[in-house]
């Protein structure tokens, strides 16, 4: 870490602490609810060093640093953004994170290194997403973002997957020399990043953005493959390529099983976000459209995606929007922040409510959602207390629409196409951690296949770390 000047003495950290942070500022709900457009207002430069002079430089190592997955150093950023540096501060968050401009968004920084600032014991902590979304957005606009491309290898690597764990990975791998392919699913780039997560909370020109960079950088995108069914992981090896890096993801809706789950009106997350949020020129055939909600849409679950189907359709005209969960909003799994920014734009929530069946009207489509009242009963083994029902207390809701957020599975089918390559619940992919090698030579692997679902910082990390494997493995065998 870089060094604070030796005149930040004891009264300075006391100073700081006591400045107040003003906070985040939004678009007001009422505005924002009519377009999908960004609801965050972006700091200017002498925003962004008020609310960095707030940091008190805690003695090494920092709290905010060890709460990174990634490990940025925030306490030299903090600083060198008070100072005005800002491309300075960039390039530093560009040594630990490939996509500073987007983790800035959309980490859960409350969870993360915002939430482990000592401000939070006794005032607002330091906003440190924000102000390394602001410092990476700075650096594009006026010094330009170049990734650095290495003295040329020889080898060729085939990335399985265009999200943050594919495209971190390929970012490495061309600063160390080699040629880099990625092959996804989708017709652009972009995985979840795109086809996830809605534009209010990252704007697709953000990830393009660093798209570009790639591109720039000799990175090759192959899309509207999947591997494992249009060409499989040993087709890329026959193909010439040295290693395979597999960061797929977990891109298969839970199911409900229950009665109507396939009813016209019955959405998986992943469809209706799609179809809500990306350019009809960028959807997959078949999903050219935008989804028809109707006037009531009921959401189901508790995560950050459920808050995000929320939001999109009340966006795309919904006048009545509720989520409904089986636990109280104790039990929640996704983000505080997301369900306050829902509430604000009208969504309602009910609560300790589980569907049972969905019910066609007379014209065939969805029209009514039958529910039942759930109690809380023992932890279950991840301590979350058990929603038990309650007998007799079924109850109709009407729905035009519902969406059915209810967490993510692995696509099994590299792990089933892929002679040798170990697998384990649900499909997960077995991996050396300090490396990324699976059990199959030459093929890696990381992020959400790897670990089931977790954050966007974490995927990018394990594909870094596995573009050191790689290039470990691709130097041992040149």
């Amino acid at each position: 870490m870089q060094a604070i000047p030796s005149g930040f003495l004891a009264i300075d950290r006391k100073e700081r602490a006591w400045t107040p942070s003003k906070d985040i500022e939004r678009r007001p709900a009422e505005e924002r609810i009519h377009d999908f457009d960004d609801v965050t207002i972006p700091f200017d430069a002498e925003r962004a060093m008020y609310e960095a002079s707030r940091c008190i430089h805690c003695p090494d190592p920092a709290p905010c640093h060890l709460a990174c997955p990634a490990h940025n150093d925030i306490p030299s950023a903090m600083w060198l953004i008070e100072q005005g540096k800002f491309l300075e501060a960039a390039q530093l968050y560009r040594q630990t994170s490939s996509m500073p401009e987007i983790c800035g968004r959309v980490c859960p920084y409350e969870q993360l290194c915002q939430g482990s600032c000592v401000h939070v014991k006794h005032h607002d902590p330091v906003l440190t997403g924000q102000l390394e979304a602001f410092v990476a957005d700075y650096e594009r606009r006026h010094g330009g973002v170049h990734i650095p491309v290495g003295e040329p290898s020889g080898k060729r690597v085939a990335v399985v997957g265009a999200g943050p764990s594919g495209l971190a990975c390929a970012e490495q791998l061309v600063q160390m020399g080699h040629r880099v392919t990625i092959f996804d699913k989708n017709p652009a780039p972009g995985g979840l990043l795109v086809y996830g997560i809605p534009n209010f909370k990252l704007p697709k020109e953000v990830v393009f953005a660093r798209w570009e960079d790639l591109e720039r950088a000799g990175v090759e995108y192959v899309g509207s493959t999947t591997i494992g069914k249009d060409r499989t992981i040993d087709d890329l090896l026959a193909e010439g390529y040295d290693a395979v890096y597999v960061g797929v993801g977990t891109g298969i809706d839970a199911p409900m099983n229950i009665p109507g789950e396939d009813l016209p009106g019955v959405y998986k997350a992943t469809e209706f976000l799609m179809r809500a949020n990306v350019a009809l020129d960028l959807l997959p055939a078949g999903m050219q459209g935008r989804p028809e909600v109707g006037r009531k849409v009921v959401v189901i679950g508790g995560g950050d995606t459920a808050s995000d189907c929320l939001r999109s359709a009340i966006r795309l005209g919904a006048e009545e929007v509720t989520c409904l969960y089986r636990r109280t909003e104790k039990e929640m799994p996704g983000g505080k922040k997301d369900r306050e920014l829902a509430r604000e734009e009208g969504a309602k929530y009910q609560f300790l409510t589980q569907p049972v069946r969905f019910i066609a009207g007379p014209d065939g489509r969805l029209a009514q959602v039958e529910c039942i009242r759930m109690e809380l009963g023992e932890p279950d083994e991840k301590g979350r207390r058990r929603p038990v029902p309650i007998e007799g207390s079924n109850f109709i809701v009407e729905a035009d629409t519902a969406v059915l957020a209810l967490g993510y599975w692995p696509d099994p089918v590299i792990g089933e196409t892929t002679p040798g390559l170990e697998t384990r619940k649900w499909g997960l992919i077995v991996v050396d951690p300090e490396t990324g090698a699976t059990t199959r030579p030459e093929v890696f692997a990381g992020g959400d296949a790897v670990t089931g679902p977790d954050l966007v910082v974490t995927a990018m990390v394990a594909g870094r770390r596995a573009a050191a494997g790689i290039n470990a493995y691709l130097s041992q065998k040149g």
